[in-house]
């Protein structure tokens, strides 16, 4: 099974940038795919951006244009780099991972979440 942790969140102007990361660990017989999701208070949770395993990427119109999706995989790492942040971005952000495991059976993997919190 694969394991999630997201760190970077924290505190900006509107207008300002951060980026995330999310380390993954243990082992898969093949990740399909990693998304960014966040959820603010009171919303449901909604896709951000995603990356497949052909690196062909996707990403909420509201962050077309912000928001870049990326990955190292040397370091096992998935990035959300997030620029001109609005009060509206402000979320709990939450890192997925998709696949398959060494047994055959697909998994969905998320990370404990990371806040974001954009504000004068």
């Amino acid at each position: 099974q694969v394991q999630l942790v997201e760190s970077g969140g924290g505190l900006v102007q509107p207008g300002g940038s951060l980026r995330l990361s999310c380390a993954t660990s243990g082992i898969a017989f093949s990740i399909d795919a990693m998304n960014w999701y966040r959820q603010a208070p009171g919303r449901q949770r909604e896709l951000v951006a995603g990356i497949s395993s052909g690196d062909s990427r996707n990403y909420a119109d509201s962050v077309k244009g912000r928001f870049t999706i990326s990955r190292d995989n040397a370091k096992n790492t998935l990035y959300l780099q997030m620029n001109s942040l609005k009060p509206e971005d402000t979320a709990v952000y939450f890192c997925n991972a998709l696949g398959i495991t060494i047994g055959g059976a697909n998994f969905n993997s998320w990370g404990q979440g990371t806040q974001v919190t954009v504000s004068s």
